[in-house]
């Protein structure tokens, strides 16, 4: 694996073992329990689960969202009962861990600027299952700044209709973006997007109550492939196997695939910066 440029490959058909690893005290924290943090969350956690089962090692999983689940959730939403998303959403997987080393938290708040030095913390695994961008940018930005050594996987997809441009979307297409920093490198979020890096939306907790009941319809089965390839980016982060850093799919062309990315510029040198001995 590649330890200093934006690219760490494996060749995606290469014959090796996949092989998933926990470390001890491994903290997973899920920021969103919506339409696709509810799935993510739900296959997320019988996965670390049987991680810490099988290496007889701990883990904290914790939910964040400050949202509540309503009856109009109920059309692309699975939950048994009205409340606050992440509490909610640990009562129902508490049955699944009730004997096993993984703990599970809830914290029913949205991340804002005030309470992300809170939340985030270095060695963190972070799942951002959100659908706004400025919570993309407040996220990659708090990590590329301030921490040192993290996991931040983010997806989405869209939704149907016309985005903010004018453009009217099917709502199939989304994809799977993974920043690292530490041991591997990869780019942030708002480096390659610039949807992400200037967004036309605005923090949950900025919202209104009308604002933030207005939301665009999204196809459950996009939501479900959102959920799936953030969840093969955890797996092959655990095993030491990511080799992408984006991923992108579209439900309606049957297509999933890692996005290519630049390559690294080359280190400049006293030529380039015009000096001269």
């Amino acid at each position: 694996m590649n330890t200093t440029t934006d690219v760490a490959p494996h060749a995606p058909n290469a014959p090796i073992a996949v092989s998933p690893v926990l470390a001890e005290g491994e903290t997973i924290k899920l920021v969103g329990a919506g339409g696709v943090g509810g799935v993510v969350a739900r296959y997320g956690v019988l996965f670390v689960r049987s991680l810490c089962d099988k290496q007889g090692t701990s883990a904290r999983w914790v939910i964040i969202d400050g949202d509540a689940f309503e009856d109009r959730n109920r059309n692309r939403m699975l939950f048994r009962a009205l409340g606050k998303k992440a509490e909610v959403l640990r009562d129902e997987l508490l049955t699944f861990v009730a004997d096993s080393r993984l703990t599970l938290m809830a914290i029913n708040e949205h991340v804002t600027h005030e309470n992300i030095a809170r939340l985030m913390h270095d060695g963190d695994i972070i799942i951002l299952a959100v659908d706004n961008n400025a919570t993309r940018k407040l996220v990659s930005d708090y990590c590329d700044t301030r921490l040192q050594r993290f996991c931040l996987i983010s997806g989405g997809n869209d939704g149907v209709g016309p985005d903010p441009s004018g453009r009217v979307l099917r709502g199939t297409y989304g994809n799977c973006q993974v920043f690292l920093r530490g041991t591997l490198e990869s780019p942030s979020l708002t480096r390659y997007h610039p949807e992400i890096e200037h967004p036309d939306d605005r923090l949950p907790s900025d919202l209104h109550c009308t604002e933030a009941a207005v939301s665009q319809p999204q196809i459950l089965f996009a939501n479900l492939a959102a959920a799936s390839a953030m969840l093969n980016a955890l797996w092959l982060y655990l095993a030491g196997a990511l080799h992408y850093s984006e991923l992108a799919f579209d439900i309606a062309d049957g297509l999933m695939r890692p996005i290519p990315l630049a390559p690294p510029a080359p280190p400049s040198t006293s030529d380039d910066a015009g000096t001269s001995g």
